[in-house]
């Protein structure tokens, strides 16, 4: 039950590193506008601009550079490093004993 629930976990956290660098990639084409109007940057956008859109409502840009990104990753290493650890940690505890 343990090793389900450790792969389950390794799976999870790889997924986030992976969206994480699909965050941080999306970020670097915006600066080359003409990059994310190819067949790459509209797949990319169409699956990272809807977790940045919800930062960038809460945080406005200045001076023309959105600082979403950065918030988006902070939100993400947060979350696999600290909620998902907690609640696989939870799980081992109850489950396993």
């Amino acid at each position: 039950m343990f090793q389900i629930l450790s792969t389950i976990y390794n799976i999870l956290s790889e997924l986030i590193y992976l969206y994480s660098v699909l965050v941080v990639v999306s970020a670097l084409l915006s600066w080359v506008p003409s990059l994310m109007n190819t067949k790459f940057g509209d797949f990319l956008g169409r699956i990272v601009n809807p977790y940045l859109s919800f930062f960038d409502r809460i945080i406005p840009s200045f001076a023309g550079i959105s600082f979403s990104p950065v918030v988006a990753l902070l939100v993400l290493y947060a979350f696999n490093k600290y909620v998902l650890y907690f609640i696989f940690s939870f799980l081992v505890r109850i489950l396993v004993g």
